[in-house]
């Protein structure tokens, strides 16, 4: 994530700020140009002459600005995507919904900025939806994918019952944002990996068969769990499912690594001292984020030069958590074949050119990808098409 300032005032601000906290303006961020813009006394932010609105849903926290005109959509290009959110009149649900827009947001901004396709589920059958359902005040709810639906448990947002999840699934870590970032992983793969005869070849050589019985798999993951030795192959023990969870936690890492090395360039660390020294001579007193890889979401760059980026850097987040009393930021260690399922990830998303916002002809006809994350302890799957 990009660090942004106030288009009055020029201080710093955040991604998700409703306001300046130097000079009040209210704030609006504008999809396309990546600028944070301050609003007049109308409540319109204007751009290149064009005026802009917040999104329908700024009462629920979202600052996104769309374009006033004649054919104004009145929610932005994220809030769109939602399919089923709680009603209105269910408080505490709706809280939850607020609180996960957040993520959802945080990863439109990656997808947009990494030129991705997204063809809505108002533009064809397996478009890419959000239903943001809790399973606090309704029916139990399983976090999952299934045709371009993304499904998400809003009662994830709380984080004692999160964290109980957690702990009781033996996870290193669980994150709104990480579920978002894994379960679209699935979407991508059913868009752009499927419908590609030599991606898909080389998926299988990389993660494994994923014609492979997916229920059997599940029943086979939380009957035995892991095999012996996991570590060296997978990022995860859930990666170790199935081919379709091994490539969704491998993209969702990729979307982690790349945003942290985004807003640590954009912020302008620097790794010297025995860390950058040891780690990576050639590095020697240079920023070890690399502003230039950043402004793209680093498609630029290569896997290698992300990876050697990265290392020194999780290192020294690590030691910063652990400094506070805190579990490592990035508990996860990357070997040689973990490395490879990143570089693949980079090479579809690398690869993508395409316009976003509108209807794809990538995976039109593709096999379909359905998961049912079982993480979520809530029961069964909600019902999509």
């Amino acid at each position: 994530m990009r660090a942004f300032s106030c288009s009055r005032c020029g201080s710093l601000v955040g991604f998700e700020d409703p306001t300046c906290v130097s000079c009040g303006s209210t704030l609006g961020y504008v999809h396309g140009i990546d600028r944070m813009r301050a609003l007049d006394d109308d409540g319109r932010a204007r751009w290149e002459g064009v005026p802009r609105i917040l999104c329908a849903n700024q009462p629920l926290g979202c600052n996104w600005l769309v374009p006033e005109g004649p054919e104004l959509e009145a929610f932005c290009v994220a809030c769109r995507l939602v399919r089923r959110h709680p009603s209105p009149g269910d408080d505490l649900a709706t809280d939850q919904y607020a609180a996960a827009l957040v993520a959802e947001r945080r990863l439109l901004f990656q997808v947009l900025e990494n030129d991705l396709p997204i063809t809505s589920y108002a533009e064809r059958d397996g478009g890419l939806a959000f239903d943001l359902l809790s399973s606090t005040t309704g029916d139990p709810v399983t976090i999952g994918h299934a045709d371009g639906v993304v499904t998400i448990d809003l009662s994830e947002t709380g984080d004692a019952y999160r964290e109980s999840l957690r702990v009781e699934l033996g996870e290193p870590y669980r994150t709104m944002l990480g579920h978002f970032r894994h379960e679209t992983g699935h979407y991508y793969w059913q868009e752009l990996v499927s419908s590609s005869p030599a991606l898909l070849a080389r998926c299988r050589e990389l993660f494994g068969d994923d014609t492979a019985d997916y229920q059997q798999a599940i029943d086979r993951h939380y009957a035995h769990g892991a095999p012996d030795g996991w570590r060296a192959e997978f990022i995860s023990e859930y990666a170790t499912m199935h081919p379709y969870e091994d490539f969704a936690e491998s993209w969702a890492h990729y979307l982690h690594i790349t945003d942290t090395l985004q807003t640590a360039a954009s912020f302008g660390m620097n790794l010297g001292g025995l860390i950058g020294d040891k780690l990576a001579p050639e590095l020697r007193g240079s920023l070890a984020t690399h502003p230039a890889f950043s402004v793209t979401g680093y498609r630029e760059a290569t896997m290698e030069e992300i990876l050697t980026l990265w290392h020194p850097l999780a290192i020294a987040f690590n030691q910063i958590n652990r400094s506070m009393g805190k579990n490592d930021l990035y508990p996860f260690v990357l070997t040689e074949p973990v490395r490879a399922k990143l570089a693949f990830v980079h090479e579809v998303v690398s690869g993508q050119s395409h316009s976003t916002g509108t209807s794809s002809n990538v995976g039109h006809d593709a096999t379909t990808a359905t998961s049912s994350d079982d993480r979520s302890s809530t029961g069964r799957a909600n019902a999509t098409s």
